[in-house]
């Protein structure tokens, strides 16, 4: 069986960017595929960006101890499906991108789990990639930067801390950290 890596971190430090770098860049790392409840977005694809569920489907495989982690988010449940993970698993290190309460959950139900908090050089230099995305309105800027405290505070649980000031070199550090 290959490794689970749970990568988590405030909004604007790059997590996204670094996990699309591993899996364009290497044959053996995958992400993995969330469910959810809500409608598709435009260019969606089930399978592929989420696996769509009906809100009785999800909570379906609730009851069936079906997800590693699940939320409710907005009125939407989003979930870990444990079937696809452990079949990826069998081929490919899987990568869950997910907030830091999911990271605990995915701990409990997979003790060897590695979890990987991605931080920024700096709260200033947080704000400005933020800021750079030009897609927060104050209100949500604010929002994100106020979660910011509560993210870092689960540091101490997580297995490894790659600060993202260099890209290239954050993802060169997440190569090594999947490598041992």
């Amino acid at each position: 069986m290959k490794k689970l890596a749970v990568i988590s971190g405030p909004a604007g430090v790059g997590k996204g960017t670094l996990v699309k770098l591993l899996t364009e860049r290497n044959d053996d790392v995958a992400l993995s595929v969330s469910c959810t409840t809500r409608e598709p977005r435009e260019g969606e694809l089930d399978g592929v960006s989420y696996f769509f569920l009906t809100k009785e489907q999800f909570e379906e495989k609730i009851g069936q101890n079906g997800f590693l982690e699940y939320d409710n988010h907005f009125g939407n449940y989003y979930g870990t499906p444990k079937d696809f993970v452990f079949k990826t698993l069998e081929t490919k290190n899987v990568i869950l991108e997910i907030d830091v309460n999911g990271a605990m959950k995915v701990k409990k139900h997979f003790p060897d789990a590695v979890l990987i908090m991605i931080l920024p050089p700096s709260i200033e230099e947080l704000k400005k990639r933020l800021i750079g995305r030009k897609s927060e309105t104050e209100a949500s800027l604010k929002k994100r930067l106020e979660r910011v405290d509560y993210e870092l505070s689960f540091l101490p649980d997580y297995d490894e801390a790659v600060v993202n000031t260099d890209l290239e070199k954050a993802y060169e550090e997440l190569v090594a950290i999947l490598k041992k």
